[in-house]
């Protein structure tokens, strides 16, 4: 993982109710993922198994930095198993899936682990059934 210092520099302009969503978000996956690797990119982060791929193949999440919210992305979402229906789509996309947070005393933290946890599990390659 990155210096939280290199986060913080890199989006100046979060708020501070946004950011901690943020560097919660980056805790959970450092818990789950230890090895996940983490990008910087224009609107937030991404985070993938380079062991077995890229952004996409590989992807465990994305944190979306948006002005009102976080979205937490995965781009393999429709394979995730979701018992608590959080998940949502928009558009046209085919896989990928997203929850919009706005407020950390109201994120249902322990349902969004175990997302995380099942993306970084999941293997688009392996077929299963």
């Amino acid at each position: 993982m990155l210096p939280t210092k290199a986060i913080l520099k890199q989006y100046p302009f979060v708020s501070q109710g946004l950011m901690d969503i943020v560097l919660e978000i980056r805790n959970i996956v450092a818990e789950v993922t230890p090895d996940a690797n983490e990008e910087i990119q224009p609107r937030g982060l991404v985070y993938y198994e380079a062991s077995r791929g890229g952004h996409v193949s590989a992807n465990i999440c994305q944190i979306i930095i948006q002005d009102d919210r976080i979205r937490l992305a995965f781009i393999q979402g429709v394979f995730l198993p979701d018992p608590h229906g959080l998940l949502r789509s928009e558009g046209e996309r085919i896989a990928k899936r997203f929850i919009d947070l706005h407020d950390f005393d109201k994120i249902p933290w322990q349902e969004l682990k175990e997302l995380i946890r099942a993306s970084a599990a999941f293997d688009p390659y392996i077929r299963k059934g």
